[in-house]
């Protein structure tokens, strides 16, 4: 059969759009789309503490190098706030694919072949990970918990559990997203009846 090739102009896309998204055509499901709504709802959220930390690093600068005033807490701040919203970030790139990829051979097959990669990547790779990782987190985070456990510098912050807790939160959020994307590759190389117009799939 004649490979079907849609105009990028009959989408809306500009070229620059096409080949940049080319790769997320995928068919959605109900499944997967209940489950990537969630994380871009949370995303959304996170994605203000880029903001906060921003902020928190102005206010750092200006303290020790106008006023001549060093905070630990004001420090401290800017990793915690950096490393939650990166955590919880990477299951946000992941659904709208936007992580960074070798794309040497990955990019240049075709949609199908792609999904191939996916699915063999998710299943024996990247779940696989991401199951082993909470098992060890969950335990991390409930030990710090227990122990009230606080910064070990004396002007530091407390309540460091907060921020160890992040850790299994955001690979929840991790197995979400990949557990989506297999959904979504599953039914485009294994639906009897592709949906040619990515419509949600109900029968999923």
């Amino acid at each position: 059969m004649p490979k079907t090739v849609l105009d990028p102009a009959q989408l809306g896309l500009t070229e620059l759009d096409h080949d940049l998204n080319h790769h997320t055509e995928l068919p959605r499901t109900a499944i997967s789309d209940f489950l990537e709504n969630i994380i871009d709802k949370i995303g959304y959220v996170c994605s203000w503490l880029w903001l906060v930390a921003v902020g928190v690093i102005i206010c750092t600068v200006a303290a020790r190098y106008v006023f001549g005033l060093g905070t630990v807490m004001l420090e401290e701040i800017q990793w915690h706030l950096v490393g939650a919203a990166w955590l919880v970030g990477l299951s946000y790139t992941i659904v709208h694919d936007d992580h960074v990829r070798v794309d040497i051979i990955h990019e240049n097959l075709s949609i199908r072949s792609q999904a191939k990669v996916e699915l063999f990547g998710i299943l024996l790779l990247l779940l696989p990970f991401l199951l082993i990782s909470l098992w060890e987190m969950v335990p991390y985070a409930m030990s710090s918990l227990s122990q009230n456990e606080t910064s070990q510098s004396p002007n530091g912050l407390p309540f460091r559990w907060i921020l160890k807790s992040v850790l299994p939160f955001s690979m929840v959020l991790l197995i979400m997203a990949a557990s989506a994307r297999l959904i979504r590759v599953s039914v485009l190389l294994f639906s009897k009846k592709p949906n040619k117009n990515n419509n949600v799939n109900k029968s999923i």
